[in-house]
């Protein structure tokens, strides 16, 4: 007879495994592929996991319909990997809880090897084109953080009028957008590696141009200029902090040293581009 706590973590495993039975199905159908074969696989493997544990504790588990859903939503918006990335994160937190089941649970050992060669299958499974390209949109996005916030900044204080700031602001980092898309374009065509130097370039100015809007829309919404600049860093940070967290879970990264050394350089900048701002103004005598 099994001690209560031990049942009760177990239907808690029963209800995650029938959790994502589903979720890996809905995935397996939205996908085609090497992938797809791969995804129903894990999907009827988790599906066997939640019938060994119902053996055990002859209850019948609903799945978690939020978290379920809330999955699927990650891997519309993020995309497959960071989705499966996350289920991995979730796995690995059971796998140590599974080790301690095996003394008093001998059949928990089959499941815990199963979930071990399920990291492996999804770390070869992964073949989603944007995550190849993952170091060009971080060069596109880092670059329209440091430098258009910095700019912006600059502006705000020389130049103390929000729709030419945005203006100013807008037209800058749309020539830096093509600049960087042109770089991107050079760089790996001379370096021929395997990634497609036009959709290298694509990525760089998509999150470029998405990051500049982002950044300079508060100056054409707010009259107060000071405000706009605040919601503009704060908009910054939302971005960082978003993105930090995407690239820690896909590439499994530290999420706190990403955001913080992202952050501190953006700031940075800004402030730094907030004194020169205020030096020429003083200095050229600039009046708008």
């Amino acid at each position: 007879m099994l001690d209560k706590k031990i049942v009760d973590m177990i239907l808690v495993f029963q209800k995650n495994e029938i959790t994502e039975h589903a979720v890996y199905r809905g995935l397996a159908k939205r996908t085609k592929g090497k992938n797809s074969e791969v995804l129903k696989r894990i999907a009827d493997d988790e599906l066997r996991h939640y019938s060994e544990w119902k053996k055990i504790t002859g209850v019948e588990v609903q799945l978690d319909s939020f978290s379920a859903f809330k999955y699927s939503l990650f891997s519309i918006v993020f995309g497959l990997t960071f989705a499966i990335k996350m289920m991995e994160r979730g796995e690995r937190r059971a796998e140590e809880v599974y080790s301690e089941l095996v003394r008093n649970l001998p059949e928990a050992e089959k499941i815990l090897n199963d979930e071990v060669e399920h990291e492996k299958l999804l770390v070869e499974m992964i073949d989603e084109e944007k995550i190849g390209y993952i170091s060009s949109m971080v060069l596109g996005l880092n670059d329209a953080l440091v430098e258009l916030t910095g700019a912006l900044a600059g502006f705000t204080f020389a130049l103390q009028n929000g729709r030419l700031i945005g203006a100013a602001g807008l037209i800058t980092g749309i020539a830096a957008s093509l600049s960087m898309s042109a770089s991107e374009y050079l760089s790996q065509k001379s370096e021929k590696e395997n990634r497609n130097p036009v959709k290298a370039s694509f990525y760089t100015g998509l999150a470029y141009i998405l990051t500049v809007l982002l950044l300079t829309t508060p100056y054409f919404v707010f009259e107060n200029y000071y405000l706009s600049l605040l919601v503009t860093v704060l908009d910054a940070v939302l971005v960082i902090i978003i993105f930090s967290f995407f690239v820690a879970v896909v590439k499994e990264l530290s999420f706190k040293k990403m955001f913080f050394e992202m952050l501190t350089i953006s700031l940075g900048v800004a402030a730094v581009s907030f004194v020169i701002g205020w030096v020429t103004r003083e200095v050229i005598n600039i009046e708008v």
